[in-house]
Formats: C-alpha cells, structure tokens, sequence
C-alpha cells in the first residue's frame, strides 16, 4: 500500500527560532516500512501546500496520515483533509499526534467524513494494524485497533510502542533535511532518549499523554542512533533531560567511548540540573551547548499556580550552575492574562539584567492539561489557531492590544539581546563557519522578530473567522482525578524506568507529593 505521511506547517514562534525534524511522521513511516508498505514523507514546515497537493495527485497514495501535535494545526489539518477526500474519494485519511489524542471525537466531527480515524496515543505501537484494517474495507475492523477512534465509536485503549531500543526514525525519507535548525545549531536533526515526564505540571500534557510513565532507550541503541546522523547539531527531544543519572552518564561514556561529537540542546528542570550536576558537567565536554530550563516565574506565587515545587533560590541557583558550565541557557517565563503593566515592566527589568534568553509565553490552558479542567476564569476563544502560547485565550485584565502591545515590548529584550545586528556581531565566527557549509537558516533568523511578533497582527487573529471551534470545556472543578485526563493507561511506579531514590526525588518536587499513579 502506497501510504503518505503529513507533518503541518510551522506556528507562530517556530517561524524565528527553530525548524525541527518531524520525528513522529519519520517514526511511523519506519514501522509501515517494516509492514512492508511504501512510505512517503512530506513535512509542510518546509514545503507548501502547492508541493503536497502536486504530490497527491501524482502519487495518488492509498492512505494519507496527518500528524497534529499542536492545536493550532488543527484548522490546517481539517483543511487539508477536505481537500484530499475530494481528490482521493477511496483513500483512507487518519490523523494522529499528541493533541490529536486529546481531541478525537472532535477532529472526527469537524471532519465531516474526511477523516476516518483519529489514532490515540503512541502510534507506532499501532500505526500497521490500522492500515491493515483500513485495506480490508470493513469500518468495523478499525474498532478493533488500540487506540482508533472513528464516526461509530472507539476501539480498545492505547498501548505503548514496547521496547524504545527497537524504534528508529526513517529519517532517509525526508526531504530538506538542511532546513532543521534550533538557534545556531544548523543543520540539527532530533533525537529522543527518554518517553514521558513523572512530575505533574498543571499547564503541561506531557504526563497526562503518557500516564505518568517515564521509559528509556539503552545506552547501546541511544549511541547507535547518534552514529547514524550526519547533522552536526543534535536536539535531545526528552521532556526533562537526564532525569534518572545513571541513564544519563550511561549514553554519555558510550557517545565518549566511540568518538561521537557533535553540539546539543537540551530542555531539563532546574532541580534535575541541580541534582544531576555531575550528568550535565559530562555533556559538557561531550558537547552540550545549549539548555531550555522552564522556570515559568519568578514569584512564589506564580510557581505555586504552575505547580512547580521548586523555589525561586533554587531556580536562581540553577542558572548559576549552567553559566558556570559555560552552557547557554534559554528560559522560558509564562505570562497571564491577569497581568498588569507593573508585571510586565518587572520581568522586561529582570530580562535585563540576566544574560540568558528569555522566552515569554501566554498562560493557556488546553485539552489535555489539568488547567483546562480547574481554570476558573471563561475561555474567551474556542478558535484552535489562538491556542498556540502566544494568544491570549482568558480574559485579560488591560484591554486586549494593551495586553499584546505590553507583551510584544517584553519580548522585544530578546530581540534587542539575542536577535538583529548585535547577534550578528557576537556570532559572527559560528554564522562564517554555517555559510561555508551553505546554512543560512540561523541567520535568516536574527532579522525575522519584528515581522512575526506585532501586536496589530495579533489582534487581527482575533478577528479572523472562525471555521471550527473548540468544544467548551466542561464546569470548572476545584480537584479532578488525574486518571481522567490520561491518554495512555497509568503504570504505576512500574511504569517508570528510575530509581527508588529518584521516585522519591521526584515525588519531592512535584505538586505537593499528591498520590497520583
């Protein structure tokens, strides 16, 4: 069978600071593969819309899957799926991803009989038996396949991929791979180590995706991997980085012991960093450059509201920890609606006066995270595209441009720091050494802020119709079962690969240690 897999396009802050490998569609073409069928990749970051409909009509494939990971693609998705119907009356079109399993029933609605099946959960564990059933052309076979969502109803729960040694993206089939990019690493491919996050963040999906469960790939297979890409630059894709030690210093000594070098970005927490610190010293000298630390605020409050159980010393600590490594570290700080001018001026003030990069995103809740259940304030949109991080879908306490006008000046730091001509003088040796190797995606960067962060188009996005809306979510709830909001199925302590001495650790720095699986 002739299958098509469709990554969407890029959303509002990936048009500036990064382009990444689309692992997901490059990880379920490399399981149909193996099923015997012919793959093709098409990744819409890179390539327009007028490529994948010239590539539908001349391939004609059996099957098209859409990979949505993200809410704001879902319009996109829909789009596209309409259209390919038309064209491909007796294709069979499914749509999967990490958003996609929080919002099947209405992906399937909006539809409108375009999409036949919406895949829950990690679809490499069923991606093959869909295609099978879907070839039978029996509707009712579909029902039989973990995690499938259809018009008639729901199959069996999703299950895990099984062993992560035994996954391994088909990166060969992607186009453009010169396109991927995360700041000055350019090229960068991706690569992930670890599946799923233990902690329970309010705002975050990552562990209401997975149930709670936290999987490893072995050092041999993690090592073996990285042999095999050509990029230079490598982006670790594991929601925190090196959670569990001897994980971490395993793959290290293996990448040591063959002679692996390349430069990595990473994305950790600041008490793994702090209580890691031998781990990230030894990534150092392997080639870690580059760090996201999610610190979300930098009031007690604020922590408290995100549920992060972690101090504002021990943040501060954290990021005197990573300039002493000489690491670069980007930060990311949550604004919420209910800001006022005076907050606002507070951490344009601190942006200041750190070094580091500092990403502001908007507070949003969305289906999938336990906000979107315990939010008590009224969802003010329920158009998929705002719900990007960089819209405001609450009510906000300063007028709306106000708000945007207040958020785009806070931003700006970054720019007048990080971006324009002043990052062209100080990198100036890095962006010499990516033009010799004809990479020009960090420098087309630095000059693009101003044309994607502007508040008149972000009140614009307001007003732009509305072809598919959000269902509401359901009365607020001071407390909820955790259990409900799970994609996968929760483990238990067994389903997560550390320590007892991490599980404690972790339990530790959670929302308050609650009993949840």
């Amino acid at each position: 069978m002739k299958i098509l897999a469709v990554h969407p396009s890029s959303l509002m802050y990936t048009k500036i600071f990064l382009r990444l490998e689309p692992l997901g569609i490059e990880l379920i073409a490399a399981e149909l593969r193996r099923a015997g069928h012919d793959v093709r990749l098409i990744d819409l970051q890179v390539e327009d819309h007028g490529a994948y409909f010239r590539l539908i009509r001349e391939w004609r494939p059996h099957a098209v899957s859409f990979s949505c990971n993200y809410l704001a693609n879902v319009p996109e998705v829909i789009d596209l799926a309409r259209e390919t119907r038309a064209l491909l009356p007796d294709a069979t079109i499914f749509v999967g991803g990490h958003s996609a399993s929080f919002i099947a029933a209405d992906l399937i609605e909006h539809a409108g009989g375009a999409i036949d099946c919406v895949l829950k959960g990690e679809a490499e564990a069923s991606v093959a038996a869909l295609v099978e059933a879907a070839a039978d052309r029996d509707p009712r076979g579909l029902l039989e396949v973990p995690g499938a969502v259809t018009a008639a109803g729901s199959g069996p729960r999703p299950g895990f991929s099984g062993d992560l040694d035994s996954l391994r993206p088909a990166r060969d089939l992607l186009r453009h791979r010169r396109k991927y990019f995360i700041g000055v690493l350019d090229p960068c491919a991706s690569i992930e180590f670890s599946r799923g996050c233990p902690w329970d963040c309010s705002f975050c999906s990552a562990w209401t995706f997975y149930g709670r469960s936290y999987r490893v790939k072995s050092a041999e297979a993690a090592a073996d991997e990285l042999a095999s890409i050509r990029e230079p630059g490598l982006f670790i894709v594991d929601d925190v980085a090196f959670i569990q030690a001897e994980h971490g210093m395993a793959i290290g000594e293996e990448v040591a012991r063959r002679g692996i070098r390349k430069s990595y970005y990473l994305e950790t927490r600041g008490d793994v960093l702090l209580r890691n610190k031998d781990v990230f010293r030894f990534w150092k000298t392997l080639g870690l450059q580059y760090m996201f630390l999610g610190v979300e605020a930098i009031d007690e409050e604020g922590l408290k509201r995100f549920r992060k159980r972690m101090t504002l010393s021990k943040n501060f600590e954290a990021l005197e920890f990573a300039r002493s490594l000489g690491i670069m570290v980007a930060i990311n700080i949550i604004a919420d609606p209910a800001w006022d001018r005076r907050q606002f001026e507070v951490i344009r003030q601190w942006c200041l006066e750190i070094p580091e990069i500092v990403n502001i995103s908007v507070n949003t809740p969305y289906p999938g995270t336990e906000s979107w259940l315990t939010e008590s304030r009224r969802i003010t949109s329920r158009d998929y595209r705002l719900y990007d991080i960089q819209h405001a879908v609450l009510p906000t306490q300063l007028p709306l441009d106000e708000f945007y006008g207040e958020l785009v000046r806070t931003q700006q730091v970054l720019n007048r720091k990080h971006l324009g001509w002043s990052a062209a003088k100080a990198l100036a040796g890095i962006l010499a050494r990516n033009l010799a190797r004809g990479q020009t995606n960090t420098l087309k960067m630095l000059w693009k802020f101003n044309s994607v962060y502007d508040p008149a188009l972000q009140i614009a996005d307001h007003s732009a119709p509305v072809r598919y809306e959000m269902t509401l979510p359901p009365p607020h709830r001071e407390v909820i079962d955790p259990h409900s909001l799970y994609v996968h199925p929760p483990r238990g302590r067994n389903g997560r690969s550390i320590d007892d001495a991490t599980e404690r650790f972790v339990d530790r720095t959670r929302a308050g240690g609650n009993p949840v699986a």
